[in-house]
């Protein structure tokens, strides 16, 4: 005989045998294709008759996670009454969703997705557990249960990518094999981390309804999100460069990517939309575990668990943006080392480690041809460029063709940058002094250069002081004494 189930409290299991025969109704009404990609093999010890199971049993009630946030907003305006607190907008977007894909997403055909909020679980519902919280008590419990609604429609997006997408042979056909690995990069591997984490989630809701121990599950999953979201995060910009070159070159490619967009499965989603998800999911991640601890008792052993997962996550992000900063550095370098040439200097390689621009700029060198004794020096100006790096100052001539040739270098260290007083020399006001004191031949060099304005000329200044460790005054107002005035190069 089957006894009825106590009122659950943290710690006690609960099961949730109404939500996975929902799910499973859920699977069974879905187009093949669509169940197909949201189904995985066991292994091969498994029985015949359980080949096939099901990734998740939140999974198929939720949307695609490009959609998700929207859905949520609309689940909460269309139950004002039912709902005790309020969705915050501005966090649940939270920079993930562009104007476009919110148009997608008022565009898609309306379903009714279960179990947006920990109040609709059953197991809530009919032991009333809503009855005995307060408030923020039941603001923790939606923002842990989201937790779980949204890893589900973010397994349920990336299912998409690697299935129907990175899956498709007739895709992979009009692609080379590097081409396939640089555009889904290590994408499966997100997928089945995803799904880990969020199998065990639902793992530690069947024991206990109130997900206590969700941040040690969050954290004990952080190096797995390490492992696979720093790569991937770090190859975006390549991904997003190879999308570009593979839509304007490879018409094949762009009919058969037209056609598989096309299908039901994606609900009008671009490839591109999915591909981007991981760089944002684990970003919003760290925004959900922030709104938890906020919510969460302040000493409390939830408390302490999600703080260590935040900080875990926080690293994580971290190290994704601080990545994708030196990918983007070192691509820049690649780029200007194609149009820079050492034509009457020693070459140099740009690209050294540790290096980066920091600014470009043109500005008109100032030259100074004596005339005869009392005539006033007459001055003419011709057009230089500078570039500077984190380590490196080159002094170029902008050819015609948009390239770059080198009149001169210097370590950074050896720069400095030196306001004038410019009415008693006859000079712009805008004019100020470059010194090289160890320039590529090993010798002093001085530019006499022009900015377009005085905010450029202090910008610059500025720019070069900082990139250079401080000089004794002495040494520097004995350096100035020297030259006397302005020197010509």
């Amino acid at each position: 005989m089957r006894t009825k189930q106590p009122i659950p409290v943290p710690g006690r299991n609960v099961l949730h045998g109404s939500l996975e025969n929902l799910a499973k109704a859920t699977v069974l009404q879905m187009p093949s294709l669509e169940r197909r990609l949201f189904r995985r093999p066991l292994g091969k010890g498994a029985k015949d008759t359980d080949k096939w199971q099901r990734e998740s049993k939140y999974m198929q009630t939720q949307p695609l996670y490009q959609d998700y946030w929207v859905k949520r907003l609309k689940a909460a305006e269309r139950k004002p009454k039912e709902l005790s607190f309020r969705v915050d907008a501005s966090l649940s977007i939270a920079g993930l969703l562009s104007s476009s894909l919110l148009d997608a997403a008022s565009q898609g055909s309306p379903r009714d997705y279960s179990f947006c909020f920990w109040q609709e679980i059953p197991e809530v519902k009919s032991q009333r557990l809503l009855e005995g919280l307060t408030p923020q008590q039941h603001h923790l419990q939606e923002a842990l249960f989201e937790v779980i609604t949204s890893e589900a429609s973010y397994l349920r997006s990336l299912s998409v990518a690697t299935s129907h997408f990175k899956g498709s042979l007739v895709l992979q056909e009009t692609l080379t094999r590097a081409e396939v690995h640089r555009l889904f990069s290590n994408l499966q591997q997100v997928r089945d981390v995803s799904e880990r984490f969020l199998l065990e989630l639902e793992e530690q809701m069947d024991k206990d309804v109130f997900l206590a121990g969700l941040g040690t599950v969050a954290l004990k999953h952080c190096p797995a999100f390490h492992r696979v979201y720093v790569p991937y995060v770090t190859n975006q910009m390549y991904q997003a460069q190879l999308m570009q070159q593979l839509m304007r070159e490879n018409w094949r490619f762009r009919q058969v990517l037209r056609k598989l967009e096309e299908q039901p499965v994606c609900q009008r989603q671009p490839l591109k939309s999915f591909l981007v998800l991981p760089f944002q999911r684990i970003t919003r991640l760290k925004i959900l575990l922030e709104n938890i601890l906020k919510l969460a008792l302040v000493g409390s052993e939830l408390a302490g668990s999600i703080s260590a997962a935040l900080r875990a996550v926080g690293e994580i992000v971290s190290e994704c943006n601080e990545n994708v900063r030196r990918m983007k550095q070192t691509e820049e370098l690649v780029l200007l080392e194609k149009q820079v040439e050492f034509v009457k200097t020693k070459s140099i390689p740009l690209i050294s480690r540790g290096r980066w621009l920091v600014r470009a700029g043109n500005f008109s060198q100032i030259l100074i041809q004596e005339v005869g004794v009392g005539s006033r020096p007459r001055l003419s100006t011709k057009p230089i460029h500078l570039h500077l790096f984190s380590d490196l100052l080159l002094l170029s001539r902008r050819r015609d063709d948009g390239r770059f040739s080198v009149k001169d270098y210097a370590q950074t260290s050896h720069v400095r940058a030196e306001p004038l007083k410019a009415e008693p020399l006859g000079l712009p006001n805008t004019a100020f002094l470059l010194c090289l004191s160890c320039n590529h031949r090993g010798a002093t060099a001085e530019f006499l250069l022009k900015a377009d304005s005085t905010a450029q000329r202090q910008e610059w200044i500025s720019l070069i002081t900082s990139q250079v460790p401080p000089q004794p005054v002495g040494l520097t107002r004995t350096r100035r004494d020297a030259h006397n005035g302005v020197s010509t190069h």
